[in-house]
């Protein structure tokens, strides 16, 4: 509880228990946890810089993109070829499953670390351009991605290698 001078006497007020304002915990706000508040809009820049940070932005973005896009084909794939070749050596299947799903693990972790980086940059090369950018769009994108994958998986498993070619025979 703190106190606060009134005229000629004490108001006691209640600490803030509001998890939005404490960043999740209830006894107070951890050093470095605050939400951003900005002063002001952005300059806008004009010219060469203005298109500069837009170029920079955009190949950021499209970094971030190529980055996201592996989690759901390229990184799966190349850990279960990992672990079926260290079937293929020990004949251990538990040592071939472990170490495909570490790999996987570990991999995804850093590639959204990665993503979380590229986003923050991004950001602020949207700001220095001249946009009042507070979002990221890491949430976006990986959304994205992840239909574009689902759609793909189900295009082959159905069309390509599923039943339709059981069920019309060449």
């Amino acid at each position: 509880m703190c106190g606060e001078q009134g005229a000629g006497y004490t108001v006691q007020r209640m600490a803030s228990n509001d998890p939005t304002e404490t960043g999740g915990l209830f006894i107070g706000r951890r050093p470095g946890t605050a939400p951003l508040r900005y002063k002001k809009r952005p300059e806008r820049p004009h010219g060469m810089r203005r298109r500069l940070d837009a170029v920079l932005a955009g190949g950021i973005l499209a970094v971030e993109t190529l980055v996201c896009t592996t989690l759901w084909g390229p990184q799966p794939a190349a850990w279960l070829w990992v672990g079926s070749r260290i079937f293929h050596e020990t004949d251990l299947i538990g040592l071939a499953i472990l170490t495909a799903f570490a790999g996987m693990l570990v991999t995804i972790l850093g590639t959204l670390a990665i993503a979380m980086r590229l986003d923050r940059a991004w950001k602020i090369v949207r700001r220095a351009s001249g946009h009042e950018q507070k979002d990221g769009m890491l949430e976006v994108i990986f959304v994205i991605s992840m239909a574009i994958a689902a759609i793909a998986f189900v295009i082959w498993f159905l069309v390509i290698q599923g039943p339709g070619s059981s069920i019309a025979p060449r």
